[in-house]
């Protein structure tokens, strides 16, 4: 018996969401066989699964991530945005880091693989009831991994031609990303007037004589580079 029932609370109100009709009918199959799960709908898609949501107000969706028209993760972003009283536990076949993080950054809870068994979905959509998240061990590994690995350094600027100084430099990359004087202000929070000071003197320095030239000029020297398509 699960935490739920021993409260005298009802079952979870589960949608289930994925594209594969055998793959969906399958799991409706085992969670209904699973304690403390209501299957309340089924859908075969996220824009589907959405309009469930809105239709029936599950507490749960179990969210498979690659699906036509809508994906997963637009309909766990959709759904939290729209109906933040149903959670959302991805169940996929992927447990790479391109699919786990977006999802987990567009509101899901839980998030398993297929391989999970029924004792596991039932843990994960009491706990993400609960407040708590519902990974399996391997996605928890996955999380302490990433949260331990060293942030990469930043790349060192080029060093700065025609004797500018580092702070001269900075705003003439600020310059170079559009930045009006004030947003150069606020960005360094220092006053206008000094963000002036530094551009007449990185003028001077260089024989610039205004802002188009100042950005020509930053791509020149290879202090920015183009953006890649």
């Amino acid at each position: 018996m699960t935490e739920r029932e021993e409260a005298g609370r009802k079952s979870a109100r589960v949608v289930v969401a994925d594209d594969q009709t055998v793959v969906r009918e399958g799991i409706v199959m085992l969670l209904g066989l699973l304690p403390g799960i209501e299957v309340v709908g089924a859908a075969g898609d996220g824009d589907e699964a959405v309009a469930l949501v809105a239709e029936l107000a599950p507490d749960v969706v179990l969210m498979d991530l690659r699906m036509p028209r809508c994906d997963g993760v637009e309909a766990t972003r959709r759904i939290r945005a729209e109906h933040p009283g149903t959670q959302v536990v991805v169940l996929t076949t992927y447990a790479d880091d391109e699919s786990l993080f977006p999802a987990l950054r567009a509101g899901a809870r839980g998030y398993l693989t297929k391989d999970a068994g029924g004792d596991e979905i039932v843990r994960a959509v009491e706990s993400v009831l609960s407040g708590d998240a519902g990974l399996s061990p391997s996605i928890q590994r996955r999380l302490l991994e990433r949260l331990s690995e060293p942030e990469p350094e930043p790349a060192p600027f080029a060093e700065a031609p025609d004797g500018l100084t580092a702070r001269e430099t900075e705003v003439l990359l600020l310059i170079a990303e559009g930045l009006s004087n004030q947003e150069i202000a606020r960005k360094l929070h220092v006053s206008t007037a000094t963000v002036k000071t530094h551009i007449n003197n990185l003028f001077a320095k260089t024989g610039l004589k205004d802002r188009a030239q100042a950005v020509r000029y930053a791509y020149g020297k290879g202090l920015v580079r183009p953006p890649v398509d």
